[in-house]
């Protein structure tokens, strides 16, 4: 399969996960960089959170959505959770320490809860666009 540019769009990449007290934090991180390596990471008491201005940052979201062929699901989170120039949608934390994508349709779906990450973008529709394959 053909890999897809990725736009020079610029687009606000945020990344928020709790922490449990049962989870080792360490853990919880290295879930975080599974599905983002290059990811800036601020750990606090009971949260991390992300940031990134790169859209590469989403390549590992971008090839599961096309090799799952879950374009409709992501389009439909995206979608219902879209708000001015910003969009959202849940990864299963489980999965991605595990190095597996899986997009949660409400928060506990994942038993030690989500990660969040949130697009925000002035070309929000562009950025889902190309996210769920409809931009060639």
């Amino acid at each position: 399969m053909a890999k897809m540019k990725t736009p020079s769009l610029k687009c606000k990449i945020e990344i928020l996960c709790s922490i449990h007290p049962s989870e080792d934090p360490n853990k919880v991180k290295s879930a975080i960089l599974n599905i983002f390596p290059n990811c800036e990471l601020e750990t606090q008491k009971f949260s991390i959170k992300g940031n990134s201005n790169d859209l590469h940052s989403l390549e590992k979201i971008y090839d599961t959505i096309s090799s799952t062929q879950s374009e409709r699901i992501y389009q439909r989170r995206l979608e219902k959770n879209l708000d001015k120039n910003s969009a959202w949608f849940y990864l299963n934390k489980q999965a991605a320490f595990v190095e597996k994508i899986a997009i949660c349709e409400e928060p506990d779906e994942s038993p030690l809860g989500p990660i969040k990450v949130i697009l925000t973008s002035n070309q929000i529709d562009r950025i889902i666009d190309w996210l769920i394959h409809y931009e060639q």
